[in-house]
């Protein structure tokens, strides 16, 4: 900490949960910031590898389909298995649900289970509340365990939406664990690049509240079917 402006590095650090003016001990840090680092580092981890409770998704009455990947070692090593669906997973979907629906919302647990259960209870909700104030029809909404963003061009081939919304854990931090990011395609196909792809990122209690990032994504998905596009080129 800047001794020589305490009450100024202190209004700073009330502004950020960086780790600032934590101070050290000769050229390391303290030992109670080096315990909290190695705390944050495990919930990260715990994060990474951890699952979506079965109770959130039948609560929510989300079903379940497998990526391409068919462990969390692989999930990391190999990305492209995640934006795939083995014929098992292709074939339960053609099965349960709607066809070519306005709106289809995909939930996976993507690099973070913590993300899904701290916030898929606020804004699912608030996004088919949203879908319904502005006259949007969804289609059936199922999870997706260990996917990437990408597995949307292949669920896009499959069911043939007009809009995909995939509710999706982001990488965690040392920050926070429980960032949940929306992404949303017009029509999307394979060979959807990231630039036609939209998103509302940090979603959690110490950034966008997931009621209103749910709230939010019924105007922006209103916007897209309006204009019959996603990505870069859309002016909000």
């Amino acid at each position: 900490m800047d001794f020589r402006d305490p009450e100024g590095m202190e209004r700073l650090r009330r502004t950020t949960p960086a780790r600032i003016g934590t101070g050290r001990a000769g050229t390391r840090p303290t030992t109670l910031e080096q315990l909290r680092l190695r705390q944050d580092h495990a919930v990260a981890v715990d994060s990474v590898y951890g699952s979506v409770s079965s109770e959130l998704l039948d609560e929510l009455d989300l079903f379940s389909v497998d990526s391409g990947v068919v462990d969390k070692e692989l999930y990391l090593k190999r990305p492209d298995l995640g934006r795939q669906l083995p014929e098992s997973s292709i074939q339960h979907l053609l099965e349960r649900c709607i066809h070519a629906p306005q709106v289809q919302i995909v939930v996976s647990d993507g690099l973070s289970a913590d993300a899904v259960e701290s916030n898929l209870r606020d804004i699912y909700p608030a996004l088919l509340d949203s879908l319904q104030v502005h006259g949007l029809s969804a289609g059936t909404p199922f999870f997706v365990r260990k996917a990437r963003v990408g597995c949307m061009n292949a669920i896009g081939d499959i069911l043939e939406p007009e809009v995909i919304v995939m509710l999706i854990g982001e990488r965690p931090g040392l920050i926070t664990s429980h960032s949940l990011s929306a992404y949303l395609g017009y029509r999307p196909r394979s060979g959807m690049t990231d630039s036609q792809r939209m998103v509302i990122s940090n979603i959690h209690q110490g950034g966008t509240p997931p009621v209103e990032a749910g709230a939010h994504l019924g105007s922006l998905i209103a916007r897209m079917l309006e204009l019959k596009m996603s990505g870069v080129g859309v002016q909000l």
